[in-house]
């Protein structure tokens, strides 16, 4: 496997933003409307408040994922969209979010029945008049449950913001439970805004 830094990410990849930190890892950083595959060792590193990461990977082939969406599926009758070689902002919702990380993990190699599956954010930080965050957690659990996958492993809901790294190489996860909300809020309720506006045609060691 090439453990050089910063090797060439996959095909559809490229406008993650990626780089080696003090310890020579390569850290992954994903932003809401992101997801990433890999089958380097890499650290996929996300904040969550009311949005969900799925870390999906298949242990034997060392191939692994993670997303970071903030709404299950478009309001109304509009439909998510995936534009073909671009990642970045193009899987705003949960609903292209999932099929689109399982599919690329599969791509590169993996096997539908060795997938493992962690699941985390949903936490309730929106000030809003339903849980957005309990509804992502309910949608990726009903998602996986409709796929055939089980969940191994979830860290999800409370009121607490997160910190989440992911090694796909391992499938070792680290949870950091953020104590002020405020700022993640503010840049969700932003984003919120901009999806209504562009509408689709303490750190822990776990598991």
């Amino acid at each position: 496997m090439d453990k050089s830094p910063l090797a060439r990410p996959l095909p559809g990849f490229e406008n993650i933003r990626r780089y080696t930190n003090s310890q020579g890892q390569v850290i992954a950083k994903l932003l809401p409307g992101d997801f990433y595959v890999t089958t380097y060792d890499e650290v996929l590193d996300t904040v969550l408040g009311s949005c969900v990461s799925a870390c999906i990977r298949n242990p034997k082939l060392g191939i692994g994922g993670m997303n970071h969406f903030m709404l299950p599926r478009p309001s109304g009758n509009g439909h998510d969209t995936w534009e073909t070689g671009a990642a970045g902002r193009a899987t705003r919702y949960g609903s292209a979010s999932m099929e689109q990380l399982i599919n690329r993990i599969l791509k590169a190699g993996g096997t539908r029945a060795d997938l493992e599956v962690k699941i985390f954010g949903g936490g309730r930080v929106l000030r809003t008049l339903t849980d957005v965050g309990d509804h992502n957690v309910t949608f990726v659990r009903e998602f996986l449950r409709n796929e055939g996958l089980r969940v191994t492993s979830e860290d999800v809901g409370d009121t607490c913001p997160r910190h989440v790294q992911y090694f796909p190489l391992t499938g070792r996860v680290r949870v950091r439970h953020l104590n002020s909300s405020r700022d993640i809020a503010s840049h969700e309720q932003q984003y919120l805004k901009g999806l209504e506006k562009t509408p689709v045609a303490g750190e822990i060691d776990l598991f």
